[in-house]
């Protein structure tokens, strides 16, 4: 005789099965899985899945990447840092030269300007994913070439996958046009929310340009104080 007990037990163990199953799928790289019967199409959101484990196994795939010449004159891959279930990412254009030196995004005094934005919205370094377009540095720090930014922007895209971030903040003129599409200036894009594959996305002036230019720094406060604001509405 099968009691009511028996038949919680059975659910749990079936609902156990089909999370397994599911959490398989999106390791493997699925986004979607389909029915028998009716060809219907359920789409995961795989960054509320995703282990950790992947982006970390996801490095160590393309770490020796030599698809354009950059690797010729690279010292260090630089795959990008931080925490790998961040609700905000942040994405720059290409590293330079102390990140080609030592491997990690925004180092230096671009990085640490970065790091004094990230506590003034109330955020350390370990709680975001930091990144770039590029994962290795252009000769004398130049803009990213379009054949560059095409070969390498797959690697940025599977990163953003993985991590699932709810928003993001390119930094800098070509991080935006990028990830829009578009050749849109950077004052254009800056000051409002975009979407990005269902993803918000904002952009503002890169650190190393608020070094230069004092008058990009109060419209940067700006971007980031909404940036902070939307980002509350997003993981409330």
């Amino acid at each position: 005789m099968t009691t009511a007990d028996d038949s919680y037990e059975r659910m749990l163990q079936a609902f156990a099965l089909t999370k397994n199953f599911l959490l398989q799928q999106v390791e493997l790289g699925f986004d979607e899985v389909y029915t028998q019967g009716k060809s219907k199409k359920t789409t995961i959101k795989t960054p509320e899945v995703v282990s950790p484990q992947a982006l970390v196994d996801f490095y160590h795939r393309i770490n020796d990447c030599t698809k354009c010449h950059l690797a010729e004159t690279r010292t260090k891959f630089v795959f990008g840092s931080g925490n790998p279930n961040a609700d905000l990412m942040l994405i720059g254009e290409a590293p330079g030269r102390e990140e080609d030196l030592q491997g990690k995004p925004f180092v230096g005094a671009a990085g640490r300007l970065l790091d004094k934005m990230l506590a003034a919205i109330h955020f350390k370094r370990e709680e975001v994913f930091i990144a770039n377009i590029l994962k290795c540095r252009p000769p004398e720090n130049r803009d990213p070439r379009p054949d560059e930014i095409e070969t390498c922007k797959p690697y940025l895209f599977e990163q953003i996958r993985l991590i699932g971030p709810k928003i993001i903040l390119a930094l800098g003129r070509i991080s935006g046009q990028t990830l829009l599409e578009t050749k849109s200036a950077l004052g254009q894009l800056r000051g409002k929310i975009h979407d990005w594959n269902g993803i918000k996305l904002m952009v503002t002036y890169h650190p190393a340009a608020l070094l230069r230019y004092q008058q990009y720094k109060k419209p940067t406060w700006e971007d980031l104080q909404l940036l902070e604001k939307e980002y509350h509405k997003l993981v409330q």
